[in-house]
């Protein structure tokens, strides 16, 4: 399964209810590189509550309930409500929340740039925003704990490509 391929029907879906997503993580970072990075699962950014986890999971995420519609009729099973995460053939997605971006990494939502594919828009980080999330999630010890610092990888990655710039 060609997880941009997925990302772009769910987008669609969302879009029809309202909401442009964001894409994140190394399905994202591939379409602005052009390069692999393995992508295990795809995530999605979401309009929520800037709380994040302190917030209760089945309100932190506006129209969680249509979002849940949506994957549901997708045939994804939803697998871990705290982690808004959905499974389908082996693919996991999970679904967070954009607006924790500005204090989370310092990413201002007003300055994501908006892509289009045919009728879908999404908004995608650029290699600027990308380095200061995956800086900011590396002092994250769950995110490092559970990645196995591969972060850092494209953290490198990033500097070294925007130091050419």
């Amino acid at each position: 399964m060609n997880k941009l391929d997925e990302f772009i029907e769910i987008a669609g879906k969302l879009n029809g209810m309202g909401i442009t997503p964001l894409l994140m993580g190394s399905v994202g970072l591939e379409v602005v590189t052009g390069k692999s990075w393995d992508a295990q699962d795809l995530d999605i950014h979401v309009p929520g509550d800037k709380r994040g986890w302190e917030v209760p999971a089945e309100t932190s995420i506006y129209n969680w309930s249509e979002i849940v519609e949506i994957m549901e009729s997708m045939d994804y099973v939803l697998i871990d409500l705290h982690e808004h995460e959905f499974s389908k053939d082996g693919l996991s997605v999970e679904f967070g929340i954009m607006d924790t971006l500005p204090e989370f990494a310092g990413v201002q939502l007003e300055d994501l740039n908006i892509h289009r594919e045919g009728e879908v828009t999404y908004y995608l980080l650029n290699q600027e925003q990308y380095l200061r999330v995956y800086e900011a999630s590396s002092k994250d010890s769950y995110r490092a704990n559970q990645n196995n610092h591969k972060d850092l990888g494209k953290i490198e990655y990033l500097k070294h490509e925007l130091s050419k710039g």
